[in-house]
């Protein structure tokens, strides 16, 4: 039996892909899945560069403002979603096209990983929550260093996963996950820039975040929903809140923002590196020094 087409568009935070992938649904008469794990937020707007509705250009977008920040969301609830968007995507005899930044949620969804079915402890998150991201690492490479040799220690909610898993099943994640066949035919895109194109780009979205009223967005989140975990460790609002908070002057959290979003472009470009069938218009290799 073949299996159904799907395109991947894949890539660094402000590397075009969003514009890309409307492009490109225009072309071949495809819908866009967004791949990203801030995307599913509602509010999470300017922070995030959700796709505005004049940037969506007409093309249906999918997964994306579909839960509360409250929501704890996982790439186990994604996968299962996203899949169901795929099937009526080609029901309707339309092409899917999955875009974002998101390493873990292409590799679940599309590649052949296997996530262990756990469900969430939410109290065992809360405990661990109230611990700061060295004690969680450090925690994390005594039960599972293998799991830990994976993970930033900066992501703080993978490794609280790691570590629930742990906790819930008795067993290392490293040991439950597992290989599986793809279900999907699918033809991988990478967008890229040259270094300093790519961080120029960035810099520029930051400047035109605070244009935009990131300051304002950061203030009503918070006032609707607190100082909730998916708002304070999100790049964008970490660096507004520390601002919002006297720690940071102005400049200082601009500079923060860019900076943090340049590690993170890096980080995604090492993960998705790792994926040889992806085809680069500009190979992140660029991006080592």
């Amino acid at each position: 039996m073949s299996k159904s087409r799907v395109i991947a568009v894949v890539g660094a935070t402000a590397s075009g892909k969003t514009d890309f992938a409307v492009k490109l649904a225009k072309e071949i008469g495809g819908e866009v899945i967004s791949a990203d794990s801030r995307l599913v937020y509602k509010g999470f707007n300017i922070a995030c560069a959700k796709p505005s509705l004049e940037e969506q250009d007409g093309i249906p977008h999918h997964m994306i403002d579909i839960v509360e920040p409250e929501v704890d969301y996982s790439a186990g609830l994604y996968v299962n979603q996203a899949k169901k968007c795929i099937k009526e995507i080609i029901s309707r005899g339309k092409i899917p096209i999955i875009a974002g930044g998101t390493g873990l949620y292409f590799r679940v969804l599309l590649e052949n990983y296997d996530l262990p079915e756990v469900e969430p402890d939410y109290e065992y998150r809360k405990e661990l929550n109230t611990l700061d991201k060295d004690e969680l690492y450090k925690m994390l490479c005594e039960r599972d260093f293998v799991c830990a040799g994976k993970i930033d220690k900066n992501d703080k909610k993978k490794v609280i996963r790691a570590l629930e898993v742990f906790h819930t099943t008795g067993r290392p994640m490293s040991a439950l996950q597992g290989i599986k066949e793809p279900e999907f035919d699918v033809e991988w895109i990478g967008r890229n820039f040259p270094r300093d194109v790519l961080y120029e780009r960035i810099n520029k979205r930051v400047d035109l975040m605070f244009e935009c009223g990131i300051i304002d967005e950061t203030n009503y989140l918070l006032e609707k929903h607190g100082r909730i975990p998916n708002i304070i460790y999100t790049i964008g609002y970490q660096e507004v809140i520390a601002y919002l908070d006297g720690k940071l002057s102005l400049e200082d959290a601009k500079d923060k923002l860019k900076q943090n979003t340049r590690n993170y472009a890096k980080r995604q470009l090492t993960w998705f590196r790792k994926n040889h069938d992806i085809k680069w218009n500009v190979y992140p290799d660029k991006l080592k020094k």
